[in-house]
């Protein structure tokens, strides 16, 4: 561990704890997105927040199917899986989502696909409960992680794209993107650019980074850093 991560590892003032949830789209174990990830909650955890890591291989068994004929007469998903309890118990409470993914035919995951595809299930209007889903679905701060063998920066544009958009619709704060170069497992922690320490850093700051979406009437001083 080098010395500019035990001087960062420190916060260097009083914060409200938060709960912080990785979710780890990579099939593998040890995968470079989870480690990308792992970082991420390292920092917010060296912060003092609670912190989580959830793979999704295994947790999520099947995809989306038509919902006018798969829910329960009580409006639940019939799905037997541990999707419910993965959002119910944990997605929903946490006040931070980091999405890790490798990059898969420059896209997102498929299980993470199918993990964001799920989410009509809860928010749907057959779902009895789905306002309280959704409103506590919204207002989070949200990190992706991805890595990739390719280290060309249009390759990962698709999944920018689709997560940007994916946080705008939940009313989530984007804050941050961290990529890796590595195909091995654990390749990533070769990556010159230190995309590890990028991760930790990123969570170090995660409920103090700036996120800001300006639109054509949003009222701004047009001054970015304050003087201190």
């Amino acid at each position: 561990m080098t010395s500019w991560w035990r001087q960062r590892s420190r916060p260097t003032k009083a914060i409200e704890l938060m709960k912080v949830l990785a979710v780890s789209s990579s099939p593998r174990s040890n995968s470079n997105s989870r480690l990308l990830a792992q970082a991420v909650l390292d920092g917010a955890a060296a912060c003092g927040h609670d912190t989580e890591l959830v793979d999704l291989t295994g947790t999520v068994t099947a995809p989306l199917r038509d919902c006018r004929i798969c829910r329960r007469e009580n409006g639940a998903c019939s799905i037997d899986d541990d999707y419910e309890h993965l959002i119910l118990k944990k997605v929903l409470p946490a006040d931070a989502i980091v999405y890790a993914t490798p990059l898969y035919w420059y896209g997102i995951s498929g299980q993470l696909k199918i993990f964001i595809d799920r989410l009509f299930c809860y928010i749907g209007s057959g779902y009895p409960d789905m306002r309280s889903v959704r409103d506590q679905l919204t207002g989070k701060r949200m990190v992706i992680a991805v890595s990739s063998e390719e280290s060309y920066p249009g390759a990962v544009s698709g999944v920018t794209a689709q997560m940007q958009e994916f946080a705008r619709y939940l009313h989530n704060d984007l804050v941050g993107i961290v990529r890796g170069i590595g195909n091995t497992r654990g390749e990533v922690e070769r990556d010159p650019t230190r995309p590890l320490d990028q991760a930790r850093d990123l969570g170090l700051r995660l409920f103090e980074e700036r996120s800001t979406d300006y639109r054509i009437d949003t009222p701004r001083s047009g001054i970015v850093w304050p003087t201190p």
